[in-house]
């Protein structure tokens, strides 16, 4: 997914992207993670974690590849929509594979699987522009088509480690076969909420960067800018390996973090050149202790057979609002013709966080008739 940023200036060239239109292709993917999380969920309950998990893996690796396929903008968007439903399938069932697998460890194999992610993010992101593009002789269509091996591999993998190991009997069918987010509970709302409003800082200032530092005169600092974002966040989830476990339930931790991250925006939208850089690295450091901590308490605040459409839920709420502060970040750049526009409303997520700290110490209690 974070294969685009890097590649934003040659749609420009190439597709005649507006920045409103970059708006919509950073929020189709949390568009769709929306959508379709509710029926991974289904699919978690109906035929069980492990196969929800490799379908998703194969969808996004097909849809991914798709990206470069076809000649314009709107193939563009299609085949977007196909490698983020994978994802969407994919996503809710590592919630509760970590509470299968490892019910007395819980933050610490959230860490470990969102160290994972991360370190995919950050090799993405650092190396498509020193890399991979002159590899494909600059072609940002192959550069998406590179990106999508290492999905299908792991796929792949998951298969091979499931069968070797015999992990499909810990990994089995819920025995509660619910799907449907108790939208009654508040708790679902508020996890949503601080979930949505990290996926949307994180989106809006990776989906955006590429043009802001073009627009400030610094277009050599882009690989810089992002890489450092995205790099600073693998040290943040080493460190979490050992701290999650005792911060998922703290809420000062997450009002350090939510502050420190507008701190960080403030600092790019009010300073310029190798200062972007340098809030660039603390904003991807704090945005991943957060994104690690949050990724945990369902599994922590929920029913151990209730994890996966409580995630659902949260996951379906946390990237509608990331897909409408995509869309609102392109929209008001194109409208103010400000380019400190499109940063402002991923400071106000900061603030989100900060104002609903205090949810992490609730408890998820599905109601009888949920």
């Amino acid at each position: 997914m974070l294969a685009i940023p890097p590649v934003v200036p040659l749609l420009h060239a190439d597709l005649h992207l507006s920045e409103t239109a970059i708006g919509w292709l950073s929020g189709l993917p949390p568009m769709l993670f929306a959508i379709a999380a509710i029926p991974g969920g289904l699919l978690i309950a109906r035929f069980g974690i492990l196969p929800a998990l490799i379908v998703g893996l194969l969808i996004n690796a097909v849809g991914s590849a798709a990206r470069g396929a076809y000649p314009n903008a709107l193939a563009l968007y299609a085949s977007t929509i196909v490698m983020a439903s994978g994802v969407s399938i994919m996503q809710p069932a590592l919630p509760p594979l970590v509470r299968a697998w490892f019910p007395q460890r819980v933050g610490f194999a959230t860490a470990v699987y969102t160290n994972g992610l991360l370190l995919g993010e950050t090799l993405s992101v650092m190396l498509t522009i020193p890399l991979v593009l002159p590899l494909v002789n600059n072609s940002w269509r192959l550069s998406l088509a590179v990106w999508s091996v290492p999905v299908l591999l792991t796929a792949i993998l998951v298969i091979i480690c499931t069968v070797a190991l015999g992990g499909t009997k810990q990994a089995a069918i819920s025995t509660n076969r619910k799907w449907w987010p108790d939208w009654r509970q508040p708790v679902i709302w508020r996890l949503g909420i601080i979930l949505g409003s990290i996926n949307a800082m994180y989106f809006a200032i990776n989906g955006f960067l590429s043009d802001y530092m073009t627009a400030g005169g610094r277009a050599d600092l882009i690989s810089q800018s992002l890489g450092t974002l995205n790099f600073c966040q693998v040290p943040a989830s080493f460190v979490m390996l050992g701290l999650a476990a005792r911060l998922v339930k703290e809420p000062w931790a997450y009002r350090i973090s939510g502050g420190v991250a507008v701190l960080c925006v403030v600092g790019m939208m009010t300073m310029s050149g190798y200062w972007i850089v340098f809030w660039c690295g603390i904003f991807g450091f704090v945005t991943a202790v957060t994104l690690i901590l949050v990724l945990a308490l369902p599994s922590v605040l929920g029913a151990p057979d209730d994890v996966h459409r409580t995630s659902a839920g949260m996951f379906t709420i946390s990237y509608s609002i990331a897909m409408v502060l995509s869309v609102l970040s392109g929209w008001l750049w194109d409208l103010t013709h400000l380019p400190v526009a499109a940063l402002a409303p991923a400071a106000l997520c900061g603030l989100v966080v900060v104002l609903l700290a205090s949810t992490v110490r609730h408890t998820y209690q599905p109601t009888a008739a949920a």
